[in-house]
């Protein structure tokens, strides 16, 4: 008889094992994810204790600063938080905190001296001339400050000649060499692909529309640029003969016979250096000016580590009922959702805010701006003129306060700029593609119905005013509201400043200005810097002597940004951006510049930099 069949224990046993592998596996990934979590949060703790807690300072102690660059607002990578010591560059740091941290080491007796570590510094003219002053301050104390480099480019060079002694390796270079400015004109181009710039402007100097309809600068425009260019260069020239004892006539024929290419014995001889000596030999005598034997006794500091020490200023500034508000206003005007900086609408809100904040009795408006978007320029003027008749509000221009950025300084009680500031070009100008030729070649036409003359003008319907010749009529009504805008401007500034519109016109035109120059055509009231403007704005106030200041946040993290809704926008692009390779950065930047010239514009030109 056959025996019955037993069930096969093979596909139960399969199953076990199944299940044990999937259970392990998910008791795994749980696990996982909770140490992963725990681990990120112990990230996070620490970041935030590390911000918040004083660093300690060692006897025989000296401030090294490593700067490329400067800016008013810093924001760190991603990473910056997690590996805040990689490379040799400075810890991303503003330049109020910059400052800050100076006056602390010159009051710190733990710290004896400044290595200024500076081959290459890409930061603002008015920005650098802060940071000069207060190393010279610190050298007030008795404390020395020693700069080294392998090669020193120009404004490297003319930040660190302040330092007593100036060190360079054997094998480098002095780049004095005079100050140029460059600008790339694509009319041709254009012309080429079937492209046309059609521009309405006002403003006999406004040189930010040249590139798209001109091969070379214009003599206006390149009158402008070679006054101020002048201006900075004697600028440095009087600086640098200052602090070396060199006559300005003998560093001009310097940079005139080109030395700054010779071999580095030219520089000692001309006392643009005191010495030349290796990186590694530098350590030993940073070691004896601070009066210890070797470098190993020697403890080494950062701007970013004396960022929570004490303010010596803040001994003097105690009070809780009268405070100087500082608020600032840096990069472009304008609210471009492809880009994570700039001034937008939440500046005009904030000042609207201060104006319902008793404790600000004073208010500093920091700008750092080429202008940007004419209307809203007009919304923050406004927001500053208001708050003025109830608040005492001083403007301090940085590395550059021009067009949009002049417009809305214009409002202040009162305004204080670097003597090498950018500033005025008071102009407006607006640019509209004509792709009619590219069109007519590639075989793509637009037919348009409407119902009125002007309707095809609408900004919702781009194709049909870019895709085909705009005509005289319309070209008309734009050039009219271009000029409106332009009177708008001029009345804006005459109403702030208590000028004539026509004096205004006359130093308007889109020229820009020195700040020192701007001072005596009564378009800047004081030249200095931040604190000055502090003071004054205190001054203008009546507020007591042990007044205090609220600097705001000008360094941001990464979690600061993750934890603002706020700014959740501006984190998103800028995260977008770290990750970007460099043909998307570059691909971003064409569309952004597409982007911020539409509607009537009040900037310098986008590749404007100041030197």
């Amino acid at each position: 008889m056959d025996e019955p069949l037993q069930p096969s224990r093979k596909p139960l046993g399969f199953w076990k094992t199944a299940l044990a592998t999937f259970v392990g596996g998910l008791t795994a990934s749980i696990v996982f994810s909770v140490l992963a979590f725990f681990f990120l949060l112990s990230l996070l703790i620490g970041s935030l204790l590390s911000q918040s807690a004083p660093k300690t300072i060692e006897e025989n102690s000296v401030l090294k600063i490593n700067l490329s660059s400067i800016s008013e607002l810093v924001t760190a990578d991603p990473w910056s938080t997690f590996l805040p010591s990689r490379g040799e560059g400075e810890q991303s740091i503003s330049l109020t905190q910059a400052l800050a941290a100076i006056r602390k080491a010159k009051a710190n007796d733990r710290i004896r001296g400044i290595y200024l570590n500076l081959d290459s510094y890409s930061g603002g003219m008015a920005s650098t001339a802060d940071l000069r002053a207060a190393l010279l301050d610190f050298r007030s104390s008795g404390k020395f400050v020693v700069a080294y480099a392998d090669s020193y480019d120009q404004k490297a060079y003319y930040l660190s000649s302040v330092a007593d002694q100036l060190i360079l390796n054997p094998e480098g270079s002095v780049g004095l060499v005079g100050l140029a400015s460059s600008s790339l004109f694509y009319h041709q181009a254009l012309e080429k692909l079937g492209l046309k710039a059609q521009v309405f402007k006002v403003g006999t100097y406004k040189g930010a529309v040249e590139p798209f309809i001109l091969d070379q600068l214009s003599e206006p425009n390149r009158e402008q640029i070679s006054v101020y260019l002048s201006g900075l260069w004697d600028f440095i020239l009087r600086e640098v003969s200052a602090s070396r004892s060199i006559p300005v006539d003998s560093l001009r024929s310097f940079a005139d016979q080109g030395l700054a290419f010779s071999e580095a014995e030219t520089f000692v001889r001309h006392r643009l250096v005191d010495t030349l000596a290796y990186r590694l030999d530098v350590e030993g005598l940073i070691a004896r000016r601070a009066g210890v034997s070797s470098p190993k006794d020697l403890h080494v500091v950062t701007l970013a580590d004396l960022v929570n020490l004490p303010d010596p200023l803040d001994a003097t500034r105690k009070s809780k009922e009268d405070v100087v508000t500082v608020v600032y206003a840096e990069g472009e005007i304008g609210d471009n959702p492809l880009s994570s900086e700039g001034i937008t609408q939440e500046l005009a809100q904030r000042l609207r805010e201060l104006r319902e904040d008793d404790k600000a009795k004073a208010i500093v408006l920091r700008i750092n701006s080429p202008g940007g978007s004419a209307f809203l320029s007009d919304q923050i003027w406004h927001e500053v003129y208001e708050l003025r008749k109830s608040r005492t509000i001083v403007v301090s221009m940085g590395d550059v306060a021009a067009s949009g950025g002049y417009y809305i300084a214009s409002a202040a009680d009162a305004v204080v700029a670097s003597p090498v500031t950018l500033t005025g070009s008071i102009g407006i100008f607006g640019i509209i593609p004509d792709a009619s030729e590219l069109a007519r070649r590639i075989g793509v036409n637009v037919d348009v119905v409407k119902t009125s003359p002007y309707a095809d003008m609408e900004l919702s319907s781009p194709m049909a005013t870019i895709l085909r010749p705009m005509t005289e009529d319309k070209k008309l009504l734009i050039q009219r509201q271009v000029e409106r805008g332009y009177r708008t401007f001029l009345s804006r500034v005459a109403t702030g400043r208590d000028l004539p519109v026509a004096r205004v016109d006359s130093i308007g035109q889109g020229r820009v200005w020195l700040g020192a120059k701007a001072k005596e055509l009564g378009l800047v009231d004081e030249l200095g810097g931040l604190e000055d403007a502090i003071r004054l704005a205190a001054r203008l106030a009546g507020l007591s002597k042990d007044y205090a200041v609220d600097y705001g946040q000008t360094s941001r993290s990464f979690f600061d940004q993750l934890l603002d809704s706020k700014s959740a926008d501006r984190f998103t692009a800028r995260l977008r951006g770290f990750f970007m390779s460099d043909q998307e950065k570059k691909l971003r930047e064409f569309v952004r510049m597409t982007y911020q010239y539409s509607g009537v514009q009040a900037r310098l030109p986008y590749e404007y930099a100041p030197y």
